[in-house]
């Protein structure tokens, strides 16, 4: 038996419980994991709030990335006692995620704990900060240099928008955040961010064009403010698309793209390569702090649903561990 958070449908109604379950009711995997970490992604608190239409099957265990220790596996690529890593292949949305105490994945889904890094550190950075790494290396092949002017990040008091400003700061780019949490200011200061910009200012319809002002963007709010981000992106510039929390229309004009050479590049977290997946993985532990993971809010599985709420209410910041 182990403890897992389960969502269950009731008509219209997404109901969120924590129970004792068998491993005979686990998904389909030839590797069982013992779940040492999971997060709290946008996605996760959606699903288990039933804001959005998330789950595919039900009943199901939410959870879209994990970190933990393999307990059995018929895989030849991971052995009893290996330490591995799960993000994205729909888990938490068609296959049980990773909020619970226990796992069941195909090993082609795993990737193995980079040396020196824990599941605490691998679940501290969780999607969010892969797919922002992600992000950065999209940059990086477009030819973006830290001499061509400053990275827009939006989102940025979130967990992708967070990491990405740490990630770019890091690579040696002046970096503009952007929120609509003003007084998370200092903090966006501390992770390296040399200005912090009210949404607000980019939530606005865009002319066809506007004066240019970014040589690259990581956005992961989408919306108005992505079209508003291409009408100001430099000559040849590079905006790279990895979010909705503004809405999933994006009405632009072919302006940026024909007069100016602007790429729009999207990013796909889930079903990308194994191995970007583990060359993104290196590059985080070499790039983050040392302590990265102790400044990340750490809540029991007991009280994820609670965390859940307050997330989807903007009041939390940065990235959420949750602990099994």
């Amino acid at each position: 038996m182990f403890k897992a958070l389960l969502l269950e449908e009731s008509g219209k109604d997404t109901l969120a419980s924590l129970q004792r379950l068998n491993e005979s009711q686990l998904t389909a995997g030839d590797v069982l994991v013992k779940v040492d970490y999971s997060t709290l992604n946008y996605k996760d608190a959606m699903a288990i709030t039933g804001k959005g239409k998330i789950v595919r099957q039900w009943p199901m265990v939410p959870g879209i990335d994990y970190a933990g220790t393999v307990l059995a596996s018929d895989h030849p690529d991971h052995r009893i006692g290996d330490e591995v890593i799960l993000t994205g292949w729909g888990v938490g949305e068609k296959h049980w995620g990773g909020l619970a105490e226990k796992a069941c994945a195909k090993g082609d889904w795993l990737v193995p704990m980079p040396a020196g890094m824990t599941a605490k550190r691998a679940m501290a950075i969780g999607t969010a900060g892969f797919t922002a790494m992600l992000g950065l290396m999209a940059l990086e092949r477009a030819g973006i240099t830290p001499e061509q002017g400053p990275v827009l990040v939006t989102g940025a008091s979130g967990g992708l928008g967070s990491v990405a400003v740490r990630l770019l700061a890091k690579a040696g780019f002046e970096v503009h955040a952007e929120t609509s949490r003003l007084q998370h200011k200092e903090w966006l200061l501390s992770l390296g961010a040399s200005q912090v910009i009210d949404r607000t200012e980019l939530d606005k319809e865009p002319a066809a064009l506007e004066s240019q002002q970014w040589a690259g963007a990581i956005d992961a709010v989408g919306g108005r403010t992505l079209a508003r981000i291409l009408s100001q992106t430099k000559m040849n510039g590079v905006v790279v698309s990895c979010g909705l929390a503004g809405g999933v229309a994006l009405n632009t004009t072919v302006m940026p793209f024909i007069l100016r050479g602007v790429q729009l590049q999207g990013i796909d977290s889930v079903y990308v390569s194994k191995e970007k997946r583990i060359e993104a993985w290196q590059r985080l532990q070499d790039s983050l702090p040392l302590d990265f993971e102790e400044q990340a809010e750490v809540y029991p599985l007991e009280h994820t649903a609670e965390a859940a709420r307050d997330l989807l209410a903007g009041k939390l910041k940065g990235r959420v561990v949750i602990q099994p």
